[in-house]
């Protein structure tokens, strides 16, 4: 039977299946993801200004950019403690 150790070594992905593993395909995109999530929050905000004849646009557009950057704040602090564990 397997020890605990050698099953955490293995890789998520086979490098035979999947040849592009090796050179980082797989990764994510974390900066970038960063990135559009505060670019989507600021056009949240941007969209404010316009003809609204209503405000459920802009509650709705509001609450949505401050759930964008409370998620982005989140994960600083997350990032930032993760070593701690």
């Amino acid at each position: 039977m397997a020890s605990s150790s050698e099953l955490d070594k293995r890789p998520a992905v086979d490098p035979h299946e999947e040849p592009s593993h090796e050179w980082g395909w797989h990764g994510t995109l974390p900066k970038g993801t960063r990135i559009a999530g505060w670019l989507s929050a600021i056009f949240c905000f941007l969209m404010l200004i316009g003809n609204h004849h209503g405000q459920t646009e802009n509650i709705w557009l509001i609450a949505s950019g401050v759930t964008i950057i409370a998620l982005l704040l989140w994960d600083m602090a997350r990032r930032r403690t993760s070593w701690r564990r």
